[in-house]
């Protein structure tokens, strides 16, 4: 399995990194896609990528929501473009980014501009470098897919993905892969239309650890909590569920091959 969104240099992860790391290899997890949410945790990344090669995949973007804080993710974004142009080639996407338009975070539509102005700029990033796109999308589903297609996005995982099917199909219809965390599992009659909706080949595993899964602090071993549930919702072995997610990681973020071996 490959957990295509998690965020492994949390600060609750601080103390037992490597055991984490070591759980997860032990329970069938072949590697990581890591994300950044602030610039501050870029180099922190980095290294953890260095220091597994064959596990950690680096993706360094700029969230939505810094700090809690829309009106400063402009500078944010500013402070990361040297690191897109200076470390692209160790990428293996663009992430985490993405809208979220949740009413505790946006006073005004200025709020919602800001964003939307960041995550275009980081289409045009992941376009210039030939890199997919790891993409938020909280109470901001429907705006977040029309930008993306606007954009011109080619490579896109949504990931946790709150929207109904009626506003994922248009990100659907245009490709777009759709990553389930164990969180889904815990609200069966909300999200089981979701994934009976989107086709097996366009399906992927994520964990979003520390959070959004079974377990008080989320982590990569729990992956497997996402693959019962699409394999029950679907019909499908497991067996099945983790071969196909497997290669739908490998074709989305082809670098992956570059850092682990399935």
């Amino acid at each position: 399995m490959i957990d295509c969104h998690c965020h492994l240099v949390d600060e609750k992860f601080a103390h037992d990194i490597d055991e984490v790391i070591q759980r997860a290899k032990a329970n069938g997890v072949v590697g990581v896609v890591v994300c950044a949410e602030f610039q501050d945790q870029f180099e922190d990344i980095l290294n953890l990528s260095e220091k597994y090669p064959d596990f950690v995949s680096p993706a360094l973007g700029i969230h939505p929501v810094q700090r809690n804080n829309v009106s400063a993710t402009l500078d944010h974004f500013y402070g990361a473009e040297e690191y897109f142009e200076r470390e692209h080639g160790r990428l293996a996407a663009i992430g985490e980014v993405g809208l979220d338009f949740t009413p505790r975070y946006i006073k005004d539509e200025a709020d919602k501009a800001v964003q939307r102005e960041i995550l275009a700029k980081q289409v045009n990033v992941s376009n210039k470098f030939d890199l997919p796109l790891n993409v938020h999308s909280r109470s901001a589903g429907t705006p977040t897919i029309a930008l993306l297609i606007e954009c011109g996005a080619k490579k896109v995982l949504l990931h946790a993905f709150s929207g109904n099917v009626k506003s994922a199909r248009p990100g659907i219809q245009a490709g777009f892969y759709f990553s389930i965390p164990p969180s889904f599992s815990l609200k069966p009659e909300e999200k089981r239309e979701l994934i009976r909706a989107i086709p097996l080949e366009q399906l992927c595993l994520e964990t979003d650890s520390p959070v959004l899964g079974p377990s008080k602090t989320e982590q990569p071993i729990n992956l497997g909590y996402s693959a019962r549930f699409i394999a029950e919702i679907k019909g499908l072995t497991v067996e099945e569920v983790v071969r196909v997610t497997t290669e739908n990681a490998l074709k989305l973020f082809p670098r992956l091959k570059r850092f682990i071996k399935v």
